[in-house]
This record gives C-alpha cells, structure tokens and sequence, in this order.
C-alpha cells in the first residue's frame, strides 16, 4: 500500500496483554476493527504508547502480522522499529519490513545521544537499507536528545524518509522544520494537544494516543482542516483539551489503558515498569471520559 500521500489520523495502538502479562491476541483482532470501524486513517503498531520496549522479536512479528491480518488493507499498518543502537533498529527494520508494514517509524537514538553526524548516519543507514517509507521521530522527552534542524534537512532529501513525527512540543521547533515538507516529505503532530496548530503548519495529519479512545472524532478533526472547515477541527481540538491532557495525567499509555479497560475492550494490565492508575487519577479521567459522551455517567 502506498502511503507516501496519506493523510488523516493513524493510531498509536496499545498492546493488550492478558492478566498473566502476555499479548491478548483476540482483543488485539477485536481492538483493530474497533479502530478501522471508527474511521480511524492508519494504524502504529510497537510504538511507545504499545509498550514495545517490553516486548520480544518473536511477540513484535506476531503482533505485527496479526495487526495486518485484521486490517486487511483496510488501513496502512507502521511498525515502530526504533532503537538507540542503529544495527538494532536495522534488524528490527527488516524484520517488521517482512511481517508486512507498509511503512516504519524510526526513533531518535535514545540515551547514547550522539553527536549530529552519528544521529544523521543513524538514520540514514537505516534509510538506505530499507525498501517501505520511514517516518523520523523526533521525541526529546523520552530520549533526551533531538532531531536537529540541519539534519531534518539533510534527510528530508532521502528517497526513503517519508515524513518526521515530531512530539517535542515545541511549536518554534515545529516551524523551523516545516520548511522541509513537500510533496516527498511530510510533517505529522506527535502531540494529541497540538493537532490544529501543526496542521496549520502543513502537517498531513496525527499519530495520536486520543484516537485509541476516539478514533472517528480524531478521524474528524484531520479531515475537517483537509476539507477546508478549520473553524471546525479547531472547536474539536480545543472543546477536548481537557480530555487528552488528562490521558496524560501519568505516563503514556497507563491512562489511556485504563480507559479502555473502562470502555470494555480490552484488560487494564501492563507490563512492569508500568503500573495501574492512581485512584486519583482514574476519578479525573472517568469523569473527562464522561464528558465527552465516551463513558456513561
């Protein structure tokens, strides 16, 4: 599937996991088609917000071939094969390439934090190697480093590099690196709280957290900045501020795995270091989730 031209909403999904710890294949299946019935662009399978840094070689390409399986065509499926060790992300590149992405999302060489030249050969190795477009991620707040402007530049030329996450939340950062989209590099907001903005900015769409919640009203929001109603997508986007900050309340994605345990679909169960929401924060959270008609009071 070609997805150089997409645009819309893809999904950060979750990985669900049985009480015993191990993936819940049948909510996974039951979970993509509640993600694609919901309108829902694209789908990003072992990222973050899917735990994948717990999970083995052999787990990633099950969850992967199951994903696409489910979707069957339906939606583009992007698998998350980021590393701090380039060789690594090399393998796991390959290794999702041949359980049927249609494209990769590569992360910013976390805890090493090199130095500019070894973050630009980082991925561009990687990008030489591969034969599906690649998205760079850039994250600082999880990797403590950033994707530097002249090297979004230098690798926006790549014939591979299809776009840049960028979640720095950094709205000036942002800017500087807009300059780079074109028609063979596109910008996608990393930051459920800054969808509009970025859109403003030429980005085609979100890779969004929110959307496991609400796929179709983040489907909408996209679509309605492409269809000419910005108006429109930005009383979606501020009307559900208080939503998404709240699926933050603690680290990504423990809220947003309770929510979906309170929705039904799937079980609230982590894999250490992760652990269940504070009773706190799921008061906070239900009654957001209530409020934007999600749960019931």
């Amino acid at each position: 599937m070609d997805i150089t031209h997409l645009t819309g909403a893809i999904t950060a999904l979750v990985t669900p996991f049985d009480e015993k710890g191990d993936v819940d294949f049948a909510a996974l299946e039951r979970f993509v088609d509640f993600q694609i019935d919901g309108g829902i662009d694209g789908l990003l399978v072992l990222g973050t917000t899917g735990e994948s840094a717990t999970m083995t070689d052999a787990e990633d390409v099950e969850v992967v071939r199951t994903v696409v399986e489910r979707a069957a065509g339906r939606v583009p499926i992007i698998g998350g094969a980021g590393s701090n060790a380039t060789a690594e992300s090399m393998r796991k590149s390959k290794m999702l390439q041949k359980a049927g992405v249609d494209g990769l999302l590569l992360i910013t060489p976390y805890y090493n934090k090199s130095n500019e030249g070894g973050i630009y050969r980082h991925f561009s190795y990687v990008l030489d190697r591969v034969d599906v477009p690649c998205l760079l991620y850039n994250v600082p707040s999880r990797t403590g480093c950033t994707l530097s402007e002249a090297n979004v530049a230098r690798l926006s030329k790549h014939a591979n590099a299809w776009g840049i996450k960028e979640a720095s939340g950094d709205i000036a950062y942002a800017t500087k690196i807009a300059r780079y989209i074109g028609d063979d590099f596109t910008l996608w907001s990393g930051n459920d709280d800054m969808i509009a903005p970025l859109l403003s900015l030429g980005a085609s769409g979100v890779i969004s957290v929110w959307s496991n919640v609400a796929p179709q009203t983040v489907h909408n929001l996209v679509a309605y900045w492409h269809d000419g109603n910005p108006q429109k997508a930005r009383e979606i986007q501020l009307a559900n501020l208080d939503l998404i900050h709240a699926l933050f309340c603690e680290v990504n994605p423990i809220p947003v795995k309770y929510a979906l345990a309170e929705m039904g679909l799937l079980g609230e169960n982590y894999r250490l270091p992760l652990w269940k929401l504070t009773d706190a924060h799921k008061a906070l959270l239900a009654a957001e989730l209530k409020k934007a008609g999600i749960l019931h009071a």
